[in-house]
């Protein structure tokens, strides 16, 4: 009964159509697709950065491609992601859909979604598949006859077809029931387990309605510091070594589900020698000397063993809660400069930063020559010294830098010896301040800080 209505159902060009449809969706499939979208969005993100052939772009070029797209979008996409989208690491999965919206919203779309929708996939030539070649009109069947080589080709594929619908179904059903998850339900919270540095956290979390072995715990923006953990447990124990207000995230699945703050906070300033997977604290009499607060080059390079500290940071950090400073109208005022020589660090970057309750901002300095690899961020904005003139920022650091930030009525404004060198109108409020730290490439002093809102709150320290 079954094959007779799959006869009746062969003659007619309705049902042909259909076999020719589900033909179409078993060559292509959803994931392939998918792949042809994201190969047109990646040849998109080329035009418009107009940097060339992206088979020439390099290590350089994907970092700033990171920053330019976190800077527009407040989502960070690692360069080892960035280079797996555009076929530079081998990668079999699909990415997350985070990373599609990101990429998306980039180019100017409102999500991954609306990329799609926007982008007609019928303009996508699908690969050509050779046919047999027919010769002579022996080899066609009489008009309404069915050969029985023809009889179960069309079975195969009605099959075929009847196959793909299903999955189709349980592909729907599937999703909706991982829409059906009640997010704000899901548990996912940080306890410190002390005030100092370092500091283990536990994390208490349940993701088990998600049904997954693809559970991550990501200490902050930085994928870097992700952490795979068990989906039916109920605990996980991290180390965070660096002070800051870092925003934790529970990741199923390549997406985030949740996210909790973890703010580590210091007793004063904190100097920490930078270093792969622990760093190096400073002693409070290591960090202040001659009335500065810094590090000298004779005693980096006791702590390193290498008298050369190029890509090697100390970091100096005072990390609290500054309630008294309204994020939309402070001054911030700095005298310091990296006091290495530069056979011992060729450009001597510093950078100083301002750290905001989920993002912050981002001042560099460097000797002159070098202004093209550094990289200012806004709080909401990156600019980078490769395709700006951040020449303003290149220092004589034998001499003192007197550093001033100022925002008031939505404008940054930063000056460097006095004179003017960013002004920058905000689209949005900052968010509070909660710390301030100093990144030296190699030795480095600071003489004095000063954080004020006019009129209200004040910070001040006079080493």
């Amino acid at each position: 009964m079954v094959f007779k209505s799959f006869s009746i159902l062969f003659n007619h060009d309705v049902t042909l159509l259909w076999f020719k449809q589900s033909i179409a969706l078993v060559l292509l499939g959803r994931m392939e697709r998918e792949k042809q979208l994201l190969n047109l969005c990646c040849r998109q993100i080329e035009q418009m950065l107009e940097w060339g052939n992206s088979e020439d772009w390099t290590n350089d070029d994907f970092e700033q491609l990171s920053e330019k797209i976190f800077g527009k979008t407040k989502v960070q996409l690692s360069v080892s992601t960035l280079k797996r989208l555009w076929g530079k690491v081998r990668y079999e999965n699909f990415p997350a859909t985070s990373t599609l919206n990101a990429l998306a919203v980039f180019l100017g779309y409102e999500n991954w979604r609306a990329f799609r929708q926007k982008n007609d996939l019928s303009k996508i030539k699908p690969p050509i598949v050779n046919a047999p070649i027919i010769t002579g009109e022996s080899a066609l069947p009489a008009p309404g006859v069915i050969r029985p080589t023809a009889r179960k080709t069309y079975i195969m594929l009605g099959t075929a077809g009847l196959v793909v619908v299903a999955c189709l179904i349980i592909f729907v059903l599937q999703k909706k029931s991982r829409a059906s998850i009640d997010l704000s339900r899901i548990k996912f919270e940080a306890l410190k387990v002390s005030d100092t540095l370092p500091n283990s956290v536990i994390f208490n979390y349940d993701a088990s309605a998600f049904h997954s072995d693809s559970v991550y715990i990501q200490q902050s923006w930085d994928p870097r510091r992700r952490e795979r953990v068990d989906g039916n447990a109920k605990q996980y124990t991290s180390i965070y070594y660096n002070p800051g207000y870092f925003i934790a995230k529970l990741i199923v699945n390549n997406d985030i589900k949740k996210e909790c703050i973890v703010n580590i906070q210091t007793h004063g300033w904190k100097g920490i020698i930078e270093k792969d997977p622990v760093p190096t604290y400073l002693s409070a009499k290591e960090c202040r000397a001659n009335g500065f607060l810094g590090i000298s080059a004779a005693l980096l390079q006791q702590k390193t063993g290498t008298p050369v500290f190029n890509d090697t940071w100390v970091k100096f950090a005072n990390v609290h809660d500054f309630a008294t400073i309204d994020p939309d109208n402070f001054v911030f005022e700095t005298s310091l400069r990296n006091t290495s020589a530069v056979e011992a660090s060729v450009c001597r970057r510093v950078n100083v930063l301002l750290l905001l309750k989920g993002s912050a901002i981002i001042l560099p300095l460097c000797d002159k020559g070098c202004i093209s690899d550094i990289n200012l961020f806004s709080g909401e904005t990156w600019i980078s010294g490769k395709d700006h003139d951040l020449s303003a920022f290149g220092c004589d650091f034998s001499q003192l830098q007197h550093l001033k930030c100022t925002v008031e009525g939505r404008h940054l404004k930063v000056y460097l010896n006095d004179r003017k060198v960013l002004d920058l109108f905000q689209k949005y409020k900052l968010n509070p301040i909660a710390g301030i730290r100093f990144e030296f490439e190699g030795a480095g002093e600071i003489k004095n800080v000063k954080l004020t809102t006019p009129g209200a709150g004040s910070y001040e320290d006079n080493f």
